[in-house]
Order: structure tokens, then sequence, then C-alpha cells
């Protein structure tokens, strides 16, 4: 039988063991702990980088729209009065050639000069018509592409960047 100083040592190595051995397991799990924390705490920073990335990259598409927009704009501001000058211009051709011809069809001295002189004119001032509503329209075409131009170019990168993350 084993005498109470050895009952009392082997409880005492295990009492010292139990406890050496809780002293390593705590050590080891906030060890543990440790390297969690770190790792979210890396997660948590990356992701917070990529979120701000993500939204200077949002505010900077914005602004690139913004000024594709504003330059759109522009141009179509700017190619409409060119185009109300040409169109007023061109009344105002329209005005003296009628007025020229009015004064040629007073002065003419029968009926076979002023319908000859009438039928000419009626021709000439189609044809000029047709020639400047055809310029017109081609100038109306350009300002169309050319106002959508900075708009488009922003649909191409809007469309780069939505197809980017598939790709990648």
């Amino acid at each position: 039988m084993a005498t109470s100083a050895e009952i009392k040592k082997t409880m005492a190595d295990a009492a010292q063991t139990g406890a050496a051995q809780a002293k390593q397991m705590a050590t080891d799990g906030v060890a543990q702990a440790r390297v969690a924390v770190e790792k979210t705490m890396e997660t948590a920073n990356k992701t917070a980088g990529d979120l701000m990335k993500a939204s200077e990259e949002a505010v900077e598409f914005g602004r690139g729209n913004f000024e594709a927009v504003s330059k759109a704009t522009q141009v179509y501001v700017t190619g409409m009065q060119d185009l109300s000058r040409q169109t007023v211009t061109m009344f105002q051709a329209y005005s003296e050639q009628a007025i020229e011809a009015a004064k040629t069809l007073t002065s003419l001295k029968s009926l076979k000069e002023a319908a000859d002189f009438q039928a000419s004119f009626a021709k000439t001032a189609f044809e000029r018509a047709m020639a400047d509503a055809t310029r017109l329209q081609e100038a109306s075409l350009k300002l169309a592409e050319a106002a959508v131009e900075p708009i488009s170019a922003r649909m191409t990168v809007a469309m780069e960047k939505m197809t980017k993350p598939l790709a990648a």
C-alpha cells in the first residue's frame, strides 16, 4: 500500500502536470486565437481596400459619364447654333432671290417673257432648295453622329468593365 506521503506526492505531481497542461493549452489557445484574429483583420483590411478601390473606380466611372454627357451636349448645342445660322442665311438668300425675281418680273415686256422667266425661276429655286435641304440634312446627320460619339464611347467602356470580371 502506498503511504500518505506517496499519495500526496503523486497527487502533487498530477496537479503539477495538469497545471502545466492547462497552461500549455491556454498558451496554445491564445496563439491560435491571435492567428485567427490576425487572419480576420488581414481579410477585413483586404476587403476594405477592395471596397475602397471599387468605390474610387465607380466615382471615376461616374465622372467619365458626366464628362461624356457634357461633351455631347456641348457638341449638340454648338452644332444646332451652326445649323440655325445656315438656315437663316439660306432663307435670307431665298428672300433676296425672290425680291430680285419680282423686280425682274415687273420689268419684262411680254407675258411670254414672264412665263419663261417664271418657269426658269421656279426650276432654279427648286434645285437650290433641294441642294440646300440635302446640305442641311448631311450637316444634321454629322451633328447627330458627333453628339452621340462621346456617349457611345462611354457605353463601350461600360461594356468592357461589365465583361472584364467575367473574362478574369
